[in-house]
């Protein structure tokens, strides 16, 4: 298979790269990535070092993506490319809208002129809104779309143009809602890693007010292989929730890296909310156990406790990434520069 996966060089492109050349190692792999503040090229440094291409450029570039696809005969399109950081959308909306949707429409168009055999599309469990922390509630792949942030709401919108080209032009496309991703790599303006390298720094871990709102947490590297089964085995217009089921609030998080550190609760800090702070996403991800046999295989406690590590054994990946983030949540609202939580 000859392989694209935009946003390459950000999170869980870049996982996914590198699962997909332990994986498929006959398979040709092209990460492609405009590097923005969170797209870090050495994060792919040992994925370049085994095969795989990088091309810097922007998934809104028709000419360059079209000529991309077709210089290097592209079959398969896996679309990571976005803005994901909810608080920067809350200080810069319009840069999400650019890149999430009319950039993700960009790359469709280049896809169909191109003639792509398949468009994967990676989504989040944000487009369907909040739940109430207080029920039973989960999301299903027909709950209907009520995005309540710019992050949330660009998502929603680029969810729409794949399957309006699928519909209108026939592009054969599959869509992946999932549910919050931790790991390896991961850019430390997002909480797990935030809160890791502050903690190895003895820096104050600022945590929402609403420090019991909860979040749905999957491994990268499970995520990376329910894409893998969904491009082999999956039906082409169909759209798969990818969830673990395994629930944790901010406040838990905090408390367990401090402890996996053996650092004092003392660095918890408390902080203003976030405007538009959802409450608690859960997805129901029946669909993709059944019909494509995927599960979950990283529990939480030790996937979290191998990513702390991580983080404390890589200070040289993240230690200069910390200045790059754009957002200050610790004092009022649409403050620019450090890093807050997130999610």
């Amino acid at each position: 298979m000859r392989i694209l996966v935009t946003g390459g060089a950000g999170f869980i492109g870049s996982n996914f790269v590198r699962y997909w050349l332990d994986e498929h190692p006959g398979d040709h792999v092209v990460a492609y990535d405009v590097l923005t503040y969170a797209g870090n090229r050495p994060s792919l440094a040992d994925c370049e070092a085994r095969g795989a291409l990088f091309v810097q450029g922007d998934i809104g570039n028709l000419e360059l993506a079209t000529h991309l696809l077709r210089e290097q005969r592209i079959e398969v399109i896996v679309n990571f490319a976005a803005e994901s950081h909810n608080s920067l959308a809350v200080v810069d909306p319009g840069r999400f809208f650019r890149t999430n949707v009319i950039g993700t429409q960009g790359l469709l168009e280049a896809a169909r002129h191109a003639g792509v055999e398949r468009f994967h599309h990676v989504s989040t469990c944000e487009v369907y809104g909040d739940l109430p922390l207080d029920s039973d509630e989960v999301f299903t792949e027909d709950t209907p779309y009520r995005p309540r942030t710019p992050y949330n709401a660009s998502k929603a919108g680029a969810d729409h143009a794949v399957r309006a080209y699928h519909e209108t032009f026939g592009l054969p496309i599959t869509i992946t809602n999932c549910s919050n991703n931790y790991g390896p790599y991961q850019f430390p303006e997002k909480v797990i890693p935030l809160f890791a390298t502050n903690a190895l720094d003895d820096l104050p871990l600022p945590i929402y007010q609403s420090s019991q709102n909860r979040r749905e947490w999957l491994h990268v590297t499970d995520h990376c292989r329910a894409i893998d089964l969904v491009l082999v085995r999956g039906d082409v217009g169909a759209t798969y929730n990818v969830g673990s089921g395994v629930e944790a609030s901010v406040e838990q998080l905090a408390d367990r890296i401090l402890d996996a550190l053996g650092k004092p609760s003392t660095l918890k800090t408390v902080v203003p909310d976030r405007p538009g702070h959802d409450r608690r996403y859960l997805l129901d991800s029946t669909k993709i156990r059944s019909e494509l046999g995927w599960a979950p295989t990283i529990d939480f406690d030790a996937g979290l406790d191998e990513t702390v590590r991580w983080y404390a054994e890589h200070r040289s990946w993240w230690e200069s990434l910390k200045g790059r983030a754009p957002v200050a949540e610790s004092h009022a609202w649409a403050t620019a520069s450090s890093v807050g939580p997130t999610g």
